[in-house]
């Protein structure tokens, strides 16, 4: 039976069962050294944000984090001390994102029928964009958040412009990137036997033929990558940490 095939014969009418991988195995080299995913920001690690997005949403059954190896402890008993209940496995990644992502599959619940993967590196992400983007999954088998492209796009060539880039139907593709387990398993296991790269999840599975869905994502939903994206983020998170606190003292 081929994979399309299979994809058909599951039941959508079931409530999806989604395990969420959080890749934060990178080595933030454009941080001048600094691990960004434990900068902290009103006491907590950027990577705490992360994983509390996905343990507030209720459509998400577990949670497994991918990490360093000389990061897997302090990971640990960091969902361990804010009771990230959810966090049913913290393991070691792969020499890369496919790899990573993929060894993140194998330690997912097998009754997991979708599985979200998502930057730790992402920590704005929202409740709502998470929700969204798994009932889309749950219809079609894969989607993601995007966001429209709002800037100028410029062709490079010798240090001048070429061109400017049409941005008509031009999107920015975010995570959590949604896929029935089956899916993105053959997906990631495919490129990483032909040694194709791709530069997120969602082309794995295009390299399969597949369509991928997209949802509305959110501007906020950045991915920090050098200490600019990280002054942007902390004023983001500081933002809605200072809406929590006054909504609890009223």
């Amino acid at each position: 039976m081929s994979l399309f095939s299979i994809l058909k014969t599951i039941n959508s009418k079931k409530p999806p069962t989604c395990t969420a991988v959080i890749v934060a195995a990178g080595l933030s080299q454009r941080c001048e050294g600094e691990d960004k995913l434990f900068y902290r920001i009103n006491d907590k690690p950027v990577l705490a944000y992360t994983i509390s997005a996905f343990q507030s949403c209720e459509m998400i059954n577990d949670i497994i984090v991918v990490t360093q190896e000389d990061k897997l402890n302090l990971v640990s008993e960091m969902c361990l001390e804010l009771g990230f209940n959810k966090v049913s496995n913290v393991i070691i990644g792969g020499k890369t994102r496919p790899e990573s992502v993929l060894y993140g599959m194998y330690a997912a619940s097998k009754k997991a029928r979708l599985i979200a993967i998502h930057d730790g590196a992402r920590p704005c992400v929202d409740v709502e964009t998470i929700k969204r983007t798994i009932l889309k999954a749950a219809k079609y088998n894969a989607a993601a958040p995007a966001v429209s492209i709002t800037s100028t796009i410029k062709k490079i060539e010798n240090e001048a412009i070429a061109s400017t880039v049409d941005r008509e139907g031009l999107f920015e593709i975010q995570t959590p990137q949604i896929f029935r387990a089956e899916l993105i398993k053959a997906a990631l296991t495919n490129v990483i036997k032909k040694e194709i790269p791709v530069t997120d999840d969602c082309m794995a599975v295009e390299k399969l033929g597949f369509i991928v869905h997209i949802v509305e994502g959110s501007r906020k939903n950045i991915k920090i990558t050098d200490k600019n994206d990280l002054s942007m983020v902390e004023a983001f998170l500081s933002e809605t940490f200072s809406k929590e606190e006054g909504s609890q003292c009223e």
